[in-house]
């Protein structure tokens, strides 16, 4: 049997989704592997059922905004660990600001529930399939999402701040 590393994993996922697997790197000994946000539920699914990777926990759900990488600017990045194995495997799958769709993951995980509200909430990421996608931890009545960089972190108007005092 083949070990559970890296290379195996990364081999498994492109001889099974091919064409679906846009990228790989390895940070920190961590794989991290980019799929089409059409596919990103299969492929969790997938890497839950495999008879060697066994990924049978997700860990983490979370979103990311680049607004410069245009047509991508939103992320979803899962991180998924098999008990059995001890490995862990970060997959990333974008969309477009413009139409932010990814498909929901609690058919496979029931822990992507409350993860999946939370990256709605603060990224406006809609997870299609989501049993009951509403706002968890900001209001209602906000028509904005708080985590996307559309606005600026500081008002440039001010005069009393001298960025030699701040490391730029």
């Amino acid at each position: 049997m083949a070990e559970i590393n890296n290379e195996f994993a990364l081999a498994e996922l492109k001889s099974k989704f091919g064409d679906d697997v846009l990228g790989s790197e390895e940070q920190y000994g961590m794989l991290t592997v980019e799929v089409s946000a059409e596919k990103a539920a299969e492929v969790a699914e997938w890497l839950r059922d495999h008879d060697r990777l066994t990924m049978n926990f997700l860990t983490d759900l979370c979103g990311v905004h680049y607004p410069d990488n245009k047509g991508k600017e939103l992320g979803v990045v899962y991180h998924f660990h098999s008990w059995m194995n001890n490995y862990r495997l970060r997959v990333k799958a974008f969309c477009s600001i413009d139409n932010p769709q990814v498909p929901t993951l609690t058919g496979v995980y029931a822990s992507a529930n409350w993860m999946e509200r939370e990256t709605f909430d603060f990224y406006g990421i809609q997870f299609q399939g989501h049993p009951d996608l509403r706002r968890i931890l900001n209001m209602d009545e906000m028509d904005y999402h708080p985590l996307r960089k559309e606005y600026a972190l500081e008002d440039e108007t001010r005069e009393d701040k001298d960025d030699r005092y701040f490391g730029r």
